[in-house]
């Protein structure tokens, strides 16, 4: 059995209520979902604007093939300083099912540093994707209907941006044709499935403030545009009112615990590869309003997720983070420094040396918002202690403290040193975070700004069909949004083949998708898909559930 697993599953659980009563939340205030999950209404936001409570982000190097754990380390660190006396909730997204089922796995953590029930939180949970992705699945179904009677305002049907999602990797829905067999089937067009992390339904859920919020944005989604070019929005086809109420529930938070009977507040999932890669605005201010500290993370390296917790996230919601924590792992500091996938567990200092340009990099660019970051070394059994005296001497030269992270192997008693030191630096924060760009700033220069500053690259050359998607944005007086770049994980470029820390590169950006109700455009660089596919042997190959109900190979 997979020891993540099997660890989660002895774990004795505390009734919901009693997680609860740790954030001072009443009984009669909770929607119970069974005896360990819970809905916290937004009512209980009403106290937030009076509360001080401090926001620690954990994001990480750029990572490997198999991540670095982020989750892991925001959960361990949150253990470790509830455990030093810290009043912390850990702060998490929601888990999709497409790398439960593919390639990556779970996201409730693991080891001894684990949300639970894990594998709930890893499956339908409570049904916040599936709402999301019927939302989505009914403003395509209310399109389609507006066509086929006709109504106005006219849509084009080769002019419609929306598409239907599905939260599974399935490489057979990226490209299909709807509509067949007949006028009684509907309009003929051509159509097509992302995966539900990459609905701006699931961007809009994440950053609304509330629901008036969040049917405003509902209405401010693009759905297509006229003959003319006019464009047409989800407002101007009704279909507001009905995403609204499939989504009633899905806007409040969840509230689950730690193995440690710690707090946890899960809610949303947005890759960042692809989206803003945060959890809720309402998830993290709930946890603000009913903690001292909140440990959250954003996906990903720090130049994807880290970049848009600050100049999206915090920025639409005022939100001012006080820490950053950066997880830097030694296996990937090794695969920076050259060395294959097969032998990413052997020692090599000098590998992890020369590798250390991409973990500089992403504490360089930390402090260009004001930002003072630690390190966290998440520690593995295959790491060795030269490896890690390197890490903490190199950052130490930069004036970073770097601490050796054992939440996996050790649950709070690993991350005590670590929790220490986010506190302190929590505590001693003069609130001088600022985003990256101003609103003012044209959408090109807001995407030269990131290109250079974080990415460090040479220029950035808009293809034509980019251009013509810039004058669109303007036409549309849309240039005001800040920018959400979709951008392989892999890199700093937008070539996931070239590691470490490349300078001087091109940054291509192929189309600007508008995501109006999200509040964001998004520039889409190099080879990139919003609906992945399954590998050649996929995680679902090896999961099964015994006659007790009893799940094996979830992980």
């Amino acid at each position: 059995m997979n020891p993540d697993l099997e660890i989660a599953q002895k774990a004795v659980l505390e009734p919901i209520n009693e997680i609860a009563e740790k954030l001072g939340v009443p009984y009669s205030d909770l929607e119970p979902y069974g005896k360990f999950k819970a809905k916290l209404p937004l009512s209980l936001l009403k106290n937030a604007e009076n509360e001080s409570g401090k926001l620690i982000l954990v994001t990480a190097l750029s990572p490997t093939p198999a991540g670095e754990g982020k989750t892991t380390v925001s959960i361990g660190l949150s253990e470790g300083m509830n455990k030093i006396g810290k009043k912390t909730t850990v702060v998490l997204r929601e888990p999709s099912l497409g790398p439960v089922f593919g390639m990556k796995g779970g996201a409730a953590g693991g080891g001894h540093s684990q949300v639970v029930p894990m594998e709930d939180i890893n499956l339908h949970f409570t049904g916040d994707f599936s709402a999301i992705t019927k939302a989505n699945n009914l403003l395509s179904a209310m399109i389609d209907n507006h066509l086929y009677h006709d109504h106005e305002p006219k849509l084009d049907p080769r002019r419609i941006l929306w598409r239907r999602v599905i939260d599974m990797n399935d490489r057979s829905l990226r490209n299909i044709t709807i509509g067949l067999n007949g006028p009684l089937n509907g309009v003929p067009r051509e159509e097509g499935y992302y995966i539900t992390p990459a609905s701006e339904i699931m961007a809009i859920l994440c950053l609304a403030a509330d629901f008036k919020d969040l049917k405003k944005r509902l209405g401010a989604i693009l759905v297509g545009f006229k003959r003319d070019l006019s464009p047409v929005y989800a407002r101007d086809i009704k279909a507001v009112g009905a995403m609204a109420v499939i989504l009633r529930d899905a806007l409040n938070p969840n509230l689950v615990q730690t193995l440690e009977g710690n707090p946890a507040i899960i809610h949303g999932g947005p890759f960042a590869n692809i989206a803003q890669g945060t959890n809720s605005v309402v998830a993290t201010k709930m946890g603000l309003a009913l903690s001292d500290y909140v440990v959250t993370e954003a996906g990903f390296g720090a130049d994807l997720g880290a970049e848009k917790f600050f100049d999206i996230k915090c920025a639409s919601s005022q939100l001012k983070p006080s820490a950053t924590v950066v997880v830097a792992t030694i296996q990937a500091l090794r695969y920076h420094g050259g060395v294959g996938l097969k032998e990413l567990k052997d020692q090599n200092l000098e590998a992890v040396k020369k590798g250390f340009v991409n973990l500089k990099q992403h504490i360089e660019n930390m402090r260009k918002f004001k930002i003072e970051p630690i390190v966290a070394i998440n520690a593995f059994p295959w790491d060795t202690p030269e490896e890690h005296d390197i890490v903490t001497a190199l950052c130490a030269e930069m004036n970073v403290s770097a601490i050796v992270s054992e939440g996996w192997a050790k649950g709070s008693e690993g991350t005590v040193e670590l929790a220490e030191e986010v506190a302190r630096v929590a505590d001693e924060d003069l609130g001088l975070f600022s985003p990256l760009y101003a609103a003012e700033n044209t959408i090109t220069e807001k995407i030269e700004k990131i290109a250079a500053e974080i990415y460090r690259a040479a220029k950035v050359v808009f293809e034509p069909k980019a251009q013509a998607d810039l004058r669109r944005i303007d036409r549309l007086g849309l240039g005001h949004l800040p920018i959400c770049i979709a951008k392989t994980q892999k890199s700093f470029s937008d070539d996931e083949t070239v590691r470490g820390a490349p300078q001087g590169h091109t940054l291509h950006v192929r189309e600007i998708e508008i995501a109006a109700g999200a509040g964001f455009v998004i520039p889409i660089t190099g080879k990139m898909m919003r609906m992945p596919g399954l590998p050649k042997e996929p995680a679902a190959y090896h999961m099964d559930v015994d006659d007790n109900g009893v799940i094996s190979g979830l992980s």
